[in-house]
């Protein structure tokens, strides 16, 4: 006899749809408070993004961080920002991009290398990493771009299998998926690097998989139930796939949870991105997506229903 778990009875009958205007204030209310956020505070951005120098040193012991920023202070080299990054033996070391070309960059390390052996014994360099101006601006754009290119693509892509009802729900879920994101990283000051940009994208294909899954039953539905009212009609689609919405979720969540916690520090904000990603991506899905389509006036009629019938009729006469 087989074993099914089921997070979630398969016969649920809750009403989504009734708190929808509620869930559309909280996402407004999220989303303004993000832009507000990201345009006044900003992201913290990473050496990617901001360019600069980043060093990543070991010692025997726990790291001094205060005696290693009171040898680095007075080299003269600008802003200079340490923090311990992982264990207590792990110190990352980030120095403002120095006037000049490579050949200053890696003076600024040798100096920094100097003041540290003479400080502290038996310290190594793990990493060491500089980008310059042009670089970390061609990157900027981008990542603007490959997030822009890939909800235009889900755009296109929605429009084409279903209606476009279903393509501006769909691309609407997205941008708030990816609004709120970036509002998390500007609350949570998490390095935004290129690892973040991923974690976005990631995000994008999550939510739009889920998105699909439900417009997938209510066209389904559509066809199906010809009397039944569209809100009614859009609680039971969502009923009906919260089951595999909620496995999908929680096994997810599952794996990247143990990348948070043992992964190490490197991809620490990348895993907590997608943390982030899969807990608002389910709730678009769900209170956002589908709720939408009552304002954009879908009909019974849609041709993506009628299509899928005509051809059904057309195969089987």
């Amino acid at each position: 006899m087989a074993f099914r778990l089921r997070l979630v009875s398969g016969q649920t009958k809750i009403p989504f749809v009734r708190f929808h205007r509620l869930a559309f204030v909280l996402s407004g209310l999220l989303a303004i408070a993000s832009i507000v956020l990201f345009v006044s505070v900003g992201v913290n951005k990473g050496i990617d993004f901001e360019g600069g120098i980043l060093i990543e040193v070991g010692t025997e012991q726990a790291a001094d961080i205060g005696g290693m920023r009171n040898s680095l202070s007075g080299l003269g080299l600008g802003e200079v920002a340490l923090q311990e990054f992982g264990s207590p033996n792990d110190v990352l070391i980030r120095i403002e991009r120095q006037p000049g070309g490579e050949k200053a960059q890696q003076v600024a390390v040798d100096v920094v290398k100097k003041a540290l052996n003479e400080g502290i014994a038996a310290v190594s360099y793990r990493r060491v990493e500089f980008v310059g101006p042009k670089v970390s601006a061609e990157l900027v754009w981008s990542a603007i771009e490959a997030i822009g290119i890939a909800v235009i693509a889900m755009l296109v892509y929605i429009w084409f299998r279903f209606e476009w009802q279903f393509s501006v729900g769909a691309v609407l879920a997205l941008v708030h998926d990816v609004v709120l994101t970036v509002g998390m990283f500007a609350v949570t000051r998490i390095e935004f690097n290129l690892a973040s940009v991923a974690a976005i994208l990631t995000i994008v294909g999550y939510s739009i998989n889920d998105t699909v899954v439900v417009y997938d039953r209510i066209r389904e539905n559509l066809r199906r139930y010809k009397q039944l009212p569209i809100p009614d009609l859009l609680n039971q689609s969502i009923n009906e796939t919260l089951a595999r919405t909620t496995m999908t979720s929680v096994t997810t969540l599952l794996a990247l949870l143990a990348l948070f916690f043992f992964g190490g520090e490197v991809i620490r904000g990348f895993s907590f991105a997608m943390i982030w990603g899969v807990l608002v991506g389910t709730y678009s899905s769900i209170f956002v997506a589908a709720p939408i389509l009552i304002h954009l006036k879908l009909q019974r009629g849609a041709l993506g229903a009628d299509k899928e019938e005509e051809e059904a009729d057309a195969a089987g006469a």
